[in-house]
């Protein structure tokens, strides 16, 4: 009977034990995904911030006059490259990542990081400063909020996921007939889908994140489902950005 107890307890601080170890490391693991996310949108508001300066020459009250360079970057047709270099970085990344080494995942993470700061940085144009940094500090307060739900609750939010995806597609679809509609209606009714539609995707994606870890994954296999981790919240974070400014956002007059 003695023997019996003995082995029952071994078994049992051998079992906390491996429950500590998976603990560790998926605290590990979703550092590594904050750390990544972080990371990028500090590396795209520098660029985005610095691209702004050297392509504004001066501000006055008849309007802004742009240097060469910002008058290649906002005027001509290199601006359609500009907006949609990220979208090809996402597509590579996406769907090329189970064949891409470690290196080239984070090479070619930080380098659309880089080019969503020269696609983000027309918002200056149209936006004063302080409302923009007021704007991202709301943002940034809201995703912790609920990246933390996401991680901490019990309650599944698979289904949710398939009904915030249908959204997003009737945003995307909305956004392109009102390119032509040109609806002031129509654009406030998108943000207000938009920012419900990105918080909800925020805790949906991070529970799927943490979901995602594996204590028996490679390093490699690691660090590409970290970066892949970071990119989704990274795009919950930017989305959900862009959607509150258009509430709080102060135009340049």
């Amino acid at each position: 009977m003695a023997n019996y107890d003995q082995e029952r307890l071994q078994q049992s601080r051998l079992g906390a034990s491996a429950d500590m170890s998976v603990d560790q490391g998926l605290r590990s693991y979703m550092l590594s995904v904050y750390n990544y996310m972080a990371g990028a949108l500090a590396l795209t508001g520098l660029v985005a911030y610095f691209a702004y300066a050297a392509a504004v020459q001066s501000v006055t009250g008849e309007g802004i006059m742009l240097t060469g360079f910002g008058d290649a970057l906002y005027n001509s047709p290199l601006k359609w490259v500009v907006m949609l270099a990220p979208l090809a970085f996402i597509l590579v990344l996406s769907f090329g990542v189970h064949k891409l080494s470690l290196a080239t995942t984070q090479l070619l993470f930080w380098s659309f990081a880089g080019v969503m700061g020269l696609s983000l940085s027309s918002i200056f144009l149209v936006f004063t400063g302080q409302s923009i940094t007021t704007t991202f500090f709301v943002t940034a307060a809201a995703f912790g909020s609920l990246s933390l739900y996401g991680y901490t609750t019990k309650r599944d939010l698979t289904g949710m996921g398939s009904f915030l995806f249908m959204g997003l597609i009737g945003i995307i679809i909305a956004m392109v007939v009102n390119i032509f509609l040109q609806s002031s209606a129509l654009q406030f009714a998108i943000s207000v889908l938009g920012v419900l539609i990105f918080a909800g995707l925020t805790a949906y994606d991070t529970q799927r994140i943490k979901g995602m870890y594996y204590e028996g994954d490679s390093v490699a296999a690691a660090g590409k489902k970290a970066v892949m981790g970071a990119l989704s919240l990274y795009l919950d974070f930017i989305n959900m950005f862009m959607f509150l400014l258009q509430f709080m956002g102060t135009q340049r007059s």
